[in-house]
């Protein structure tokens, strides 16, 4: 009886441990996504269009 609760909490680790590693992947995706420049370019130097508003503008 002992053996098999302690089967099924192993197993319950184990999903909870892929879980969490899936998540760790989504957030580092949807993190790389919102600092992504629109021109594809991580270097903080996206050009930007003469007269253009820094206001209301969405990537």
């Amino acid at each position: 009886m002992e053996r098999k609760q302690e089967q099924e909490m192993q197993d319950r680790v184990k999903e909870l441990q892929h879980q969490v590693d899936e998540l760790k992947e989504l957030v580092n995706t949807l993190l790389s996504v919102i600092v992504e420049e629109p021109d594809g370019v991580h270097t903080g130097a996206a050009p930007t269009l003469p007269g253009q508003s820094l206001m209301q503008v969405c990537m």
